[in-house]
């Protein structure tokens, strides 16, 4: 199946699925090209997982369509099965097996010849630094290799060989700070030599630094889509005030009363509060904080750009949680 940089290799179009009477994805449309990553993202429960389910035939859609690299998913799902790579968010079965083993088991169904997937599977070994698991195996009830090598392993088995398409559903659960780097660095090369990449994540910090778009689910809904810098909506004009609240500690900018600033989005998740300003402001926002500090209204602060989670906690945050403002002085 030949596939260019300019190929559509994965679309969507008004997908939905109910289950009872939960509508598991309502109307949901995204599209992944060649050389591209998309990055899904959503809270557990956002129909995310739902959505994977469908795309590589385990359910059928109740309406709308899906195509995998030019096969209608729908109407032939195991055509279309062939052309994606598939890492489920569960642990991949590797009990009584070595990860060599269940990495190049899958090269050679993927049409490589016994060298070329041991070549591969070593390649990716390397990238990920596993090579010293290789050759453990796998053992019931968590024994012989640890959640985070078997989860790579899982990784390595969906990128071994080369497809249209990779869904990697949460590749980085139970992964170390610096494997996860290796594993975000191998997720773009796969894009890089022309694959498309749809990857399924909540891990919205990491996740930006792979993807090229991204499309976010909420109760089921695509509550917003683009780029990183579209979503954020925000240039250098704009930074974030992060306060930390006390146990049980009431915010200080939810009246408005007292704050020296204009607030343009006001987003509070559990005890952190995070204010988004003009950039301009930033020593009185610092000189506020402090006093707030200093009063022990909160435990801390921190001032930064803003960031992609501020603008993912503002769409799929309850609307009590979010206030949006013109900018103007309280």
């Amino acid at each position: 199946m030949r596939i260019t940089m300019s190929d559509v290799v994965l679309e969507v179009g008004g997908v939905t699925k109910r289950f009872g009477d939960v509508v598991a994805n309502d109307n949901v449309g995204l599209r992944v090209r060649a050389g591209e990553v998309v990055g899904l993202l959503g809270h557990n429960g956002a129909g995310k997982s739902t959505l994977v389910s469908q795309i590589v035939g385990l359910l059928k859609p109740d309406s709308g369509s899906i195509r995998v690299a030019g096969v209608d998913a729908v109407a032939n799902p195991r055509t279309a099965r062939r052309a994606v790579a598939l890492q489920p968010q569960s642990q991949a079965p590797l009990d009584g097996i070595t990860p060599a083993t269940a990495i190049e088991l899958v090269a050679r169904l993927r049409g490589l010849s016994r060298a070329e997937a041991k070549s591969a599977t070593l390649a990716l070994a390397t990238e990920l630094d596993i090579n010293e698991w290789l050759g453990r195996r796998a053992m019931p009830n968590g024994g012989g290799i640890s959640s985070g090598i078997r989860r790579l392993t899982a990784f390595a088995m969906a990128a071994v060989g080369p497809v249209p398409l990779y869904v990697l559903d949460e590749p980085t659960n139970d992964v170390d700070a610096g494997r996860r780097r290796r594993l975000w660095d191998t997720v773009r090369r796969l894009a890089d030599q022309g694959a498309g990449v749809l990857l399924v994540t909540h891990n919205v910090v990491e996740a930006e630094r792979v993807v090229d778009e991204l499309v976010v689910l909420n109760h089921g809904k695509v509550a917003a889509a683009g780029s990183p810098s579209q979503l954020r909506g925000a240039s250098d004009k704009f930074l974030r005030l992060e306060l930390s609240l006390p146990p049980d500690g009431s915010d200080p900018s939810e009246s408005g009363e007292g704050v020296p600033i204009p607030i343009t989005r006001r987003v509070r998740a559990g005890r952190r509060v995070l204010l988004t300003h003009d950039a301009a402001d930033a020593e009185a926002a610092v000189a506020w904080a402090t006093t707030l500090r200093a009063h022990r209204r909160i435990e801390g602060y921190a001032l930064s750009p803003v960031t992609l989670e501020d603008a993912y906690l503002a769409i799929t945050s309850e609307p009590e949680a979010v206030t949006e403002e013109e900018p103007a002085h309280v």
